[in-house]
């Protein structure tokens, strides 16, 4: 008899309004993003209010949520507009917001109805500072990225509180946030959202007595990223309420695929727990998918070299994505793609989306927008027409297959 399993949420990025349809058309439950204030990603494009207004309205009526980043260390100066900004917040139907700074714990709490969720900036580890935090008006935490499984256990054993754990994305070198090279090197602070990612730099060692060390490449401390598709099993038999996913400035097509990955991967356990198999296709989808390599981290308690690139580290722009539907003809059986990069025919593809199987395809024949036969699609954003005998969706989309 199969056990009865609770699914968990899976929380998806996502920098502008493009981002967030497609990360709630992949299958996301959820979607976390920043406004153009008090959010960590400066670099990301971030919602306007009335995209805001839009993409909570668009979530709402799939029945998923939107959650809004306020995760700044706040100075003295910005105190004033903040109470102003968490009522607009609240006005417009936001369903939580994320918060690192106790202060503005403090002031949603007074000035809103807001739901709040301690981002992972708090490096919450242990179920004295989370009790601490529910104590505080906290319903959601967020734990920190360096959280193990025994870690994760014990404080649901103890305290009674949604958890959400990062299941995929970039890992820091420091505990999450608390890196402060970016402020030394650059003068970008990280805790405001401007991180220059030192740790990805390459450096020259010297010993003490400054005699340099030549090794195969240039020094780095940069850590390899998260993957944790192979424990979700697990890790919802642990009762984990939220599987969030790293990333508001990722492309359409990263949040695409790692959405509709993850998406598979909780389904097949939870709609069949006792018959699940671990698909290793899934996690070569991942891989394809990122220009780091990526592992279990923290999860399993084993954190060594292997964690991170120390010299060799090797980043290798992906160039996967080959398009995105436009339009089917089902009479004609023709697929309408806007070309992301360079394909020709012969190529052997494949199409994935949130209504279709993912199929592999050889491509024979290529067309451009007036019909002509062409070998091979190389200009941006290029529209071109292949006769497909399969039906496809607006908004699927077309990679390489391996």
């Amino acid at each position: 008899m199969n056990k009865i399993i609770n699914k968990p949420e899976l929380l998806a990025p996502a920098g502008d309004l493009e981002r967030l349809k497609i990360a709630l058309l992949y299958g996301a439950d959820a979607v976390y993003l920043g406004g153009t204030s008090f959010g960590l990603r400066a670099n990301a494009t971030n919602f306007k209010l009335d995209d805001l207004k839009e993409g909570i309205e668009y979530a709402h009526s799939l029945g998923k949520k939107i959650y809004v980043t306020v995760n700044i260390v706040l100075h003295n100066k910005e105190i004033e507009g903040l109470v102003n900004y968490l009522k607009e917040l609240d006005n417009i139907g936001v369903d939580a917001i994320i918060v690192s700074d106790p202060a503005i714990i403090k002031l949603a709490r007074e000035n809103t109805n807001l739901h709040i969720h301690l981002s992972t900036q708090q490096s919450t580890l242990n179920k004295e500072a989370v009790e601490f935090w529910k104590n505080n008006g906290v319903e959601r935490i967020v734990l920190a990225r360096e959280s193990s499984r025994t870690d994760i256990m014990d404080i649901k054993k103890h305290v009674n509180i949604e958890l959400e754990c990062f299941i995929h994305g970039a890992m820091c070198a420091s505990y999450s946030g608390r890196c402060v090279l970016s402020n030394f090197l650059t003068a970008r602070d990280s805790n405001r959202g401007g991180c220059a990612q030192i740790c990805r730099w390459d450096f020259e060692l010297e010993t003490d007595a400054g005699k340099k060390l030549e090794g195969d490449k240039p020094f780095t401390f940069c850590t390899k990223d998260l993957s944790l598709a192979e424990v979700i099993p697990d890790m919802i038999n642990l009762g984990i309420d939220s599987f969030k996913i790293e990333g508001r400035m990722r492309s359409v097509y990263y949040i695409a695929t790692i959405v509709d990955t993850y998406r598979k991967i909780i389904d097949s356990y939870c709609n069949d727990p006792d018959n699940y198999e671990y698909n290793a296709y899934y996690e070569q989808v991942l891989r394809n998918c990122a220009n780091r390599d990526s592992m279990v981290q923290f999860y399993n308690g084993k954190n060594d070299e292997e964690c991170q690139y120390y010299n060799g580290r090797e980043e290798v722009s992906n160039q996967d994505f080959l398009g995105i539907i436009l339009d089917y003809d089902r009479d004609n059986k023709v697929v309408t793609i806007e070309q992301r990069n360079y394909f020709k025919v012969g190529d052997k593809v494949e199409f994935f989306g949130p209504n279709i199987d993912t199929v592999s395809f050889k491509v024979d024949e290529i067309y451009d927008e007036n019909n002509n036969s062409i070998e091979v699609v190389r200009h941006p954003k290029q529209i071109v027409k292949i006769k497909i005998p399969f039906v496809l969706y607006k908004n699927d989309m077309m990679r390489m297959k391996h």
